[in-house]
C-alpha cells in the first residue's frame, strides 16, 4: 500500500473549484480530474468521471491495464450521457488522470493536460504528455518554444473526457524506487509553478518529509504565483520501500 495525501484549492481568482480528486488506497486507485463547462457543469464532469472510474474498477475487480482503460472509456460514456440528458450540462468535460497499483507497478491513464511527475534518483521528470494544441498541432508545425509559450491556443485541449469523437487515452507505467515520489497535478499547479520549484518543494525534508506539508507548500506556491486556476496536488510514496 502506498502512502498518499491530496489537497485541492480553488485558487485566488475562481469562486468555485472544478478540480476533483479521490484516493482509494485499499483499492490502489488515485485519481484527479480538472473539469470545464458553464455554471457548475465542470464540477459535475470531474466528479462523475473520477467516481465512475473508482466504481468500475471496484465492481470489476480487474486491476490491470485493460481494466483501467475500460474504466476510463466508461467514464467518458457516462459524462457524454449526462450532458445529453441535461441541457444545462451541455459542453461539459474534464481532464482525467488515474494511477492504479498493479503489483509492483503503477499503471497511469491520462486524458487532457493534468500531469504526473516522478521524483526519483534521476531527478524530477514528467511522466505524462499533455493532450494540447501545443503538443499536437504547434510543435508538429515547427513553431519554436518561445512562440508556443505565447500562442493564444497554448491552453486549448485536443482531448477531454466528454468531448465528441473517439477517445484517445495516454497510458504509462511507473515503478517507485525507494524514497521516490509521484505527483499528480492539475494545471493550476504546474501551469504557474516552475518545475525547479516543484522539485525543491518535493525534496524538502526528504526522504521522510510529510506528504501533507509538501502538498500544502505546492498549493501555497501556486497561490503565491497568482492562483489563476483551481489547484490540486496528489502525492504518492511507497512507504514500504522508504529507508529507515
Amino acid at each position: 500500500m502506498l502512502e498518499c495525501f491530496a489537497l485541492t484549492n480553488p485558487g485566488c481568482i475562481r469562486k468555485n473549484n472544478e478540480d476533483y480528486c479521490r484516493l482509494e488506497p485499499e483499492l490502489g486507485i488515485y485519481a484527479l480530474a480538472d473539469g470545464m463547462g458553464g455554471a457548475n457543469a465542470g464540477e459535475q464532469a470531474s466528479k462523475l468521471a473520477v467516481d465512475s472510474v473508482v466504481d468500475l474498477l471496484r465492481s470489476s475487480g480487474q486491476r490491470d491495464s485493460q481494466g483501467l482503460l475500460a474504466a476510463v472509456e466508461e467514464a467518458n460514456r457516462r459524462v457524454l450521457l449526462a450532458a445529453q440528458q441535461d441541457s444545462s450540462l451541455d459542453g461539459m468535460g474534464t481532464t482525467l488522470l488515474v494511477a492504479l497499483e498493479t503489483g509492483q507497478e503503477l499503471a497511469i491513464a491520462s486524458v487532457g493536460d493534468s500531469r504526473a511527475y516522478l521524483l526519483d534518483s534521476a531527478g524530477l521528470h514528467i511522466v505524462t504528455r499533455d493532450q494540447t494544441w501545443v503538443n499536437d498541432v504547434g510543435r508538429p508545425l515547427g513553431l519554436d518554444e518561445e512562440s508556443l509559450r505565447r500562442h493564444p491556443m497554448r491552453h486549448v485541449l485536443t482531448m477531454a473526457i466528454g468531448a465528441a469523437g473517439p477517445l484517445s487515452i495516454n497510458y504509462y507505467t511507473v515503478q517507485l524506487e525507494p524514497s521516490a515520489l509521484l505527483l499528480l497535478s492539475s494545471d493550476g499547479l504546474h501551469g504557474v509553478v516552475d518545475a525547479t520549484d516543484i522539485e525543491r518543494i518535493l525534496r524538502d525534508g526528504e526522504p521522510d518529509g510529510s506528504l501533507e506539508a509538501k502538498c500544502g507548500s505546492l498549493i501555497e506556491a501556486a497561490r503565491s504565483a497568482g492562483g489563476p486556476d483551481n489547484i490540486t496536488a496528489v502525492l504518492l510514496r511507497n512507504s514500504a520501500l522508504r529507508p529507515h
